[in-house]
Parts: structure tokens; C-alpha cells; sequence
């Protein structure tokens, strides 16, 4: 299982700093060693104890050639940066006043299509703020017609809909309200020919029942009796019904 992370602090105790200090430095050292060998760089390290103990280490180079060659390229880096960061000044000073005179000439144009500060404007240059106001109105006027016929296509859209949909619901009132006046079924009249055999029916069970042997003579009268009789109008049924 590995170390967990150290957090990096001021080791309070003297002794271990010490201890660790001596460690740390000895590592130190042999770091700078390898990578001057294994690399052939020019390495020179400077370390400074807490008392003020000088620890140095230079490679083949002596410590005064590679501080003298740090002061030298130190110093040109500084020259360089120095001289990039004063153009740089410049160039956005100069971008500061181009923005600037911008948009004061922005500003006067702006207040001059207001139809303010014009006592200073010649004729030519009010001629160019008057087709500069005519073409602007150009354009909103072709905007707004735009506009407006885009809004009346909608609309009539939106009518045309409403309209086959109230189409629809109409039909189907309609066929709501003819459903209900539609009349109930009435169950089918009697015959002439059905009330008579019932009458005849009847007449003949009480004659059967009372008669005895004269019944099949009876019934043979009633029945040409019943076809002597005139077949009735189906307008004069409801009224034997009633």
C-alpha cells in the first residue's frame, strides 16, 4: 500500500527540521549532479541554511561564468520585455484614440438624424441626412407592410380553421337534434283478418264450451259469416282498438 500524499508545512520541531533540512539537501545536490552529467547542462544551485550556511554546487562551469551568462541573458530578457510592453502601450493608446474619435463622429451623426446641432451642417451635408432619413423610412415602411401582410395571412389562416371546425360541430348538432325528433317505433296494428279470427276464436270456445255437438255448424256459419263480411279501412283500426 503507498504513502499517502504529505502535505507541505513548516516542520515545527528543530531537530527533525534540521534532519530533514541535511536530507533534503544531500538529494538536492545529487539531482543537480544528474541532470548536469546526464544532460550536459550548465547547472549551478545556491542554498542558504536557516543560520546562513552557504551550500553551492556548479557543474563543469564555474559559478562566476554561469551567473555572469544568467545576468547577461537576464538582463536581455529584461530589455526585450521592457520594449514589447512599452509598444504594446502604445499600440493601445493609439487603438484608445481611434475608438474614441469614432465614436464622437457616431455620437454627432446620431444627434444630426435627431434634427439637433444642424446650425453647423452645410447644404451638402444636410442633403445626405435627408436621404439618410428617406432611405431609413424606406426600409421601416417595407418593414412594416412586410409585417402587417405576414399578420393578415396569419389571420386569415386562423379564420379558415375556426370556420371548418364550427363546419363540424354544426353537422354534428344537426344530427344530434334529428336523432332526438326522430319517433318511437310503434308496434304494428291488427289486421281485420287477425281480429276477426280472434273474435271468431273466442265466439267459437264459447260456443264449445256450451254446445256440445252443434259446434262445427256454428263455426261453419261464422266463417261465412266472417268472409261476407267487407274488409275495413286501416284508418278504422285505431278505432275498434280504442
Amino acid at each position: 500500500m503507498g504513502r499517502g500524499r504529505v502535505t507541505l508545512k513548516r516542520i515545527e520541531n528543530k531537530i527533525n527540521r534540521q534532519v530533514t533540512f541535511s536530507k533534503r539537501r544531500s538529494g538536492l545536490l545529487k539531482k543537480a549532479h544528474e541532470i548536469s552529467v546526464l544532460c550536459e547542462a550548465d547547472v549551478a544551485l545556491i542554498v542558504f541554511s536557516t543560520k546562513g550556511k552557504l551550500c553551492e554546487y556548479a557543474s563543469d562551469a564555474s559559478m562566476e561564468s554561469i551567473l555572469e551568462r544568467y545576468d547577461r541573458l537576464s538582463y536581455a530578457e529584461r530589455q526585450l520585455n521592457a520594449g514589447t510592453d512599452h509598444q504594446t502601450r502604445e499600440n493601445w493608446s493609439l487603438e484608445h484614440s481611434k475608438q474614441k474619435a469614432r465614436i464622437e463622429v457616431l455620437e454627432k451623426n446620431k444627434r444630426h438624424l435627431m434634427g439637433e446641432d444642424l446650425d453647423s451642417l452645410s447644404l451638402k451635408e444636410l442633403q445626405n441626412c435627408e436621404q439618410q432619413l428617406d432611405t431609413a423610412l424606406r426600409r421601416l415602411r417595407l418593414r412594416k407592410n412586410q409585417l402587417m401582410l405576414e399578420t393578415i395571412s396569419y389571420l386569415q389562416k386562423k379564420d379558415k380553421a375556426l370556420q371548418d371546425q364550427n363546419n363540424v360541430l354544426s353537422k354534428e348538432q344537426v344530427k344530434e337534434k334529428e336523432k332526438e325528433l326522430l319517433p318511437e317505433p310503434q308496434p304494428q296494428a291488427q289486421t281485420h283478418d287477425n281480429i276477426g279470427t280472434l273474435n271468431h276464436g273466442e265466439m267459437y270456445q264459447a260456443q264449445a264450451g256450451g254446445g256440445g255437438g252443434g259446434g262445427n255448424v256454428d263455426m261453419e256459419e261464422t266463417r261465412r259469416q266472417d268472409q261476407a263480411l267487407p274488409v275495413m279501412p286501416h284508418w278504422m283500426l285505431q278505432y275498434i282498438k280504442q
